[in-house]
Formats: structure tokens, C-alpha cells, sequence
């Protein structure tokens, strides 16, 4: 629940607590589940949840639970950093995929937390926590790493002055150390996640840049900690991430010239 305790909350306050009930793990929930998660009387969840199964926010399954409708998806995809980016980012996501055959992801910031909008995955590919629409600590992550080295000074301020998740014994959970990194990855234009969300596979990300030459998006290259070298895969992921950002008019990425962007391309196989 996100409303102020200090005053009944709104009937719009009531349905996002509602639909904020809804998690990767839990995706589908009980009338009392949600009732319970929401913070709200069963009566009161059970008129707002009718209601949202008339609009086709939530749909009822055959055992009585609740999960979410397609007609959010709708909504979702109208969203800046939803499905037009995704659109003009697969065809260079698929290319670094076809290189590599690992995982390749594409996330947005939303702080404290890196939002995932696109993963791509071969059968083989080293196992990863991420999901489409998942969630995962910012500091953490390759992509979040990129994306809190290039947010305002106030953004990372607030990341660094609260607690850092730690989710391995590899994972950044000092303030000191994180501000370190996040200069190195400003200076250097990529970053580079070494076992920090989980202990078999390390993260190569680089920043995708919009119409206004800030950082919008960060993708990025998910591959085995074990007999990989990480730093032969940045020229390939920075690449990806160029091309991207002309896909999106950057006028950075304009400027480049397409035969420095070729030169960078990987080869074709696996790391």
C-alpha cells in the first residue's frame, strides 16, 4: 500500500493497492488474498474487483482467483518506455542475441529498481532471475548500474543513502563502493556486473540514449562468469546500444560514424 494512513484512502488509491497486490510471485490471488495484500475490507475489494473484471483489468480463472487482464497489457503499451522502445530496440537486440546465443535484456529505470522490458534467451544460455515486466535493485544489475551513472545527482542520492540489497556475497552493498563504480561506468560507457545477482553469471550493459541525447534505457548481455571474458563482449553490447539510440534519433548516436559502429560488431559465435 502506497496511500497516506493518515487519511481514508481514494477509490483510485484503493484499486492501484489492488492492482498493486499482483507480484512475479504471486501473479494470480484470491478475492481474500487481495482484500488482505490490499490493505481493504473484503467488501470493499470484492465490489472494486467486479468492477475490474468488467473493464477486463482482472480476469476471474475457474478456481476462483484473480490474475491480470489483457487490457492493462493495452494500456502498458502506450507508455514511452514500453513498447515503442521495445519495437525500436529488437532488431538490434535480436542481432547481439544471433551473435552470442545469451541472454540480452533491455530495462528502464525506476528507482530504486531496474524495470525489464525485453529478454531474449537461448535454451542453453546461463540461467537468469529476470523476467519481461520483473523487477530487480538497480545497483545490482548491469543495466542498473548504467542507468543510476547517468540519472541526477538527486536520484542517486536517494539510491545511495538507502539500504543496497545484497543477494549475493558479490553484490555492491557498500554506499562508498557504488559511488565508485557509478564514476567508473560515467567515465568508461558501459558497466560491467560481476556475480552480483547471482554467482554463475556476470552482466555486460551500455546505455541507450533518446531524442534528447539523455540515457533512456540500458541494454544488456547476460552470459557465463565461468570461462567468459567479460570486456570482449563491451564493443558488441556498446554497438547494440548505438544502434538503438539512431533507431530512436539520438543525435550522439547520429554523429557515428556507421563504419566505427561495424568495426565494433561481434563475431558470430557464442562467448
Amino acid at each position: 500500500m502506497r496511500h497516506n494512513a493518515a487519511r481514508p484512502p481514494s477509490v483510485a488509491e484503493r484499486v492501484l493497492d489492488l492492482l498493486g497486490a499482483f507480484t512475479s510471485d504471486r501473479p494470480k490471488l484470491t478475492l481474500s488474498d487481495l482484500s488482505r495484500r490490499a490493505g481493504l475490507p473484503l467488501s470493499t475489494a470484492h465490489r472494486i474487483v467486479a468492477e475490474l473484471v468488467r473493464r477486463g483489468a482482472l480476469e476471474r480463472e475457474e478456481d476462483g482467483r484473480y490474475r491480470v487482464g489483457l487490457w492493462l497489457w493495452e494500456v502498458a503499451s502506450l507508455s514511452p518506455h514500453g513498447m515503442s522502445l521495445r519495437e525500436s530496440a529488437m532488431p538490434f537486440l535480436e542481432d547481439l542475441y544471433e551473435a552470442t546465443h545469451q541472454n540480452v535484456q533491455l530495462a528502464v529505470l525506476d528507482v530504486p529498481d531496474v524495470v525489464y522490458l525485453e529478454r531474449i534467451s537461448a535454451r542453453g544460455a546461463v540461467n537468469v532471475v529476470s523476467r519481461p515486466g520483473g523487477r530487480l535493485a538497480a545497483h545490482a544489475t548491469g543495466v542498473g548500474l548504467v542507468l543510476l551513472a547517468n540519472a541526477p545527482a538527486e536520484v542517486q542520492e536517494s539510491v545511495l543513502a538507502a539500504p543496497l540489497k545484497r543477494y549475493t556475497a558479490k553484490t555492491i552493498s557498500s554506499p562508498a563502493k557504488l559511488r565508485r563504480v557509478l564514476a567508473d561506468v560515467r567515465r568508461d560507457g558501459y558497466a560491467i556486473s560481476d556475480r552480483q545477482i547471482e554467482l554463475v553469471s556476470v552482466s555486460v550493459a551500455a546505455p541507450v540514449y533518446g531524442t534528447d541525447d539523455t540515457v533512456v534505457a540500458a541494454i544488456s548481455l547476460v552470459v557465463p562468469a565461468e570461462g567468459t571474458d567479460a570486456r570482449s563482449l563491451v564493443s558488441a553490447v556498446r554497438a547494440a546500444a548505438r544502434g538503438i539510440s539512431r533507431s530512436l534519433g539520438a543525435p550522439r548516436a547520429a554523429r557515428m560514424p556507421a563504419s566505427a559502429e561495424r568495426k565494433s560488431r561481434p563475431a558470430e559465435r557464442s562467448p
